[in-house]
């Protein structure tokens, strides 16, 4: 969905805590042929964007992504997601940028055979990686029958969980999504160079402002203040997602927890891969397809790799061993 220019702009007055701290110049002019930036806190995660185009552009791009989690969040009870999931399995009317996410995040959830599940909400609300909660055994073996994203139904506006039990959790694939809107908009909008971080989610449109192609860093997963990246890739539009094991975990009675949950078992996935790299032309690609390829292992992703040929993927293994897919796709530092 994308909005005219009066309507992207009229994001700002949904969200004016938004404007907080915006980059621009005195009184708030901004010629079209600078680049500015800003940054801020939003979906739980530090976020950038940048671009050449005006003040009232990027203020937009800001508070869309406020809009977005107030949306769909699910710890903010009034949310889309927050609603669905107190329903109790009654139809529930949502924005269409809700029904249009959770649609296509289905198409994720089927293509992975539910290593995928946007259902997983479930489980997830029982853990806490901000303060080091693990769930009781037995409200996670309570909790595992109702993660199945068969239970998710979408007709127009409407969406309805067949298990009232069930719950949707969209952390996993909104940032994604989201980054892809932003972009598209900015483009209608005739921007014609622009860059947004969403905590991970890097999407580019077009070159640099000088012309050359934006460089992308892949942070080493075994490097704890994430400053070396072991690799980078040069961009003139698309995405890099990269998910690890690393970005929130905690440590209790000698295990390491970490955040990425599988739906099989409701607990953090074990898995040989620490860190998967997905550069493709739309930031929901790269969201969607990450996730499964800590489920499927080192082995099983890259038998997998073979039939996805739209993608580029950097896996980095417990090891520490890189494949690359396809070869030198990546520059390795």
């Amino acid at each position: 969905m994308q909005l005219s220019r009066r309507g992207f702009v009229q994001a700002l007055a949904a969200a004016p805590l938004a404007l907080a701290g915006c980059a621009g110049r005195p009184g708030g002019a901004s010629a079209p042929d600078v680049q500015l930036q800003q940054s801020f806190f939003c979906f739980d995660t530090a976020c950038a964007v940048s671009g050449v185009m005006e003040q009232e552009l990027l203020d937009a791009c800001v508070a869309r992504c406020e809009g977005f989690e107030q949306t769909l969040s699910r710890t903010i009870e009034t949310s889309d997601i927050g609603r669905i999931n107190a329903a109790g399995g009654a139809p529930v009317e949502v924005e269409p940028e809700t029904a249009e996410l959770i649609s296509k995040a289905l198409g994720y959830c089927r293509a992975s055979d539910g290593l995928f599940d946007i259902t997983i909400g479930a489980v997830s609300k029982l853990w806490d990686f901000h303060e080091g909660v693990v769930p009781a055994p037995e409200e996670i073996e309570a909790a595992l029958p109702h993660v199945g994203y068969q239970n998710v139904q979408v007709s127009g506006t409407t969406v309805t969980l067949a298990d009232p039990e069930a719950r949707l959790d969209l952390g996993g694939i909104a940032k994604g999504y989201v980054s892809d809107v932003l972009l598209d908009e900015l483009a209608t909008e005739g921007v014609q160079s622009a860059y947004v971080n969403l905590g991970g989610n890097v999407k580019v449109l077009g070159a640099k402002p000088d012309g050359s192609a934006w460089r992308i860093g892949v942070r080493d997963p075994n490097d704890p203040d994430g400053g070396s990246p072991i690799a980078r890739v040069s961009l003139e539009g698309g995405s890099v997602v990269t998910s690890g094991l690393y970005e929130r975990q905690f440590e209790q009675d000698g295990r390491r927890y970490w955040h990425i949950l599988d739906p099989r078992t409701g607990y953090p996935v074990e898995t040989d891969i620490i860190s998967a790299t997905i550069v493709s032309d739309r930031s929901i690609d790269g969201d969607g397809y990450t996730k499964p390829l800590f489920m499927m292992g080192a082995d099983e992703a890259r038998a997998w790799l073979a039939s996805h040929s739209e993608l580029q993927v950097l896996l980095v293994d417990a090891q520490g061993d890189m494949t690359m897919w396809p070869e030198d796709s990546f520059e390795l530092l």
